[in-house]
């Protein structure tokens, strides 16, 4: 197997999630900022590698599996941290809605697919916007900075709230194409 730019882009994106966990940790000055960062380089490789892939016809087996792989990683991981510090019920309950979702829709497309249907479930726009509402949300809620009595933690829980709405929807919005396949009324493929 040849490693692609993409696929050596994914791997790094799994690297940085110890070093954005033991940042998160650190607690130096600055910590909160460094995670951030670190965690934007990680969505920023996401969208970078993806980008090579279809750019320069780099598609891998290996890098097809480990994408979606490293995404979830970062974002469960992230979100659990954020809970662990942060442990209020809103936010246990948001990323719990995400986390399931992931979970969730990843199991449908692995049905889907030993089924032959894989083409049913296949990621839409939505799902990109939810993504992207995710990583800003989860930015903020490491930045998490205080002033003058505003706390961007809010906001950063107000925009996961935005993201796990999203995440329902996409989620329902996968289930609806998979339902025929699910009923038994789409013969596999």
């Amino acid at each position: 197997m040849q490693l692609t730019w993409p696929t050596i882009l994914t791997l790094f994106r799994i690297a940085l999630l110890p070093v954005m966990v033991g940042v998160f940790y650190a607690g130096f000055h600055g910590a909160n900022i460094a995670a951030a960062v670190i965690f934007l380089a990680a969505a920023i490789t996401d969208w970078l590698d993806g980008f090579l892939a279809r750019r320069f016809d780099q598609y891998s087996r290996f890098g097809a599996f480990l994408d979606p792989v490293a995404d979830k990683l970062m974002v469960a991981v992230t979100l659990f941290l954020l809970v662990q510090e942060n442990p209020t019920p809103l936010l246990a309950i948001v990323s719990a809605i995400i986390v399931g979702r992931e979970i969730a829709i990843s199991a449908l497309r692995e049905w889907m697919a030993e089924i032959g249907a894989r083409g049913l479930v296949k990621v839409a726009m939505l799902g990109k916007i939810k993504t992207v509402m995710q990583i800003v949300a989860i930015v903020v809620l490491l930045y998490q900075h205080e002033s003058a009595g505003f706390r961007l933690f809010h906001v950063g829980e107000a925009l996961l709230v935005v993201a796990a709405a999203l995440t329902i929807w996409s989620g329902l919005d996968y289930l609806r194409a998979a339902w025929p396949a699910m009923r038994g009324d789409h013969p596999p493929s």
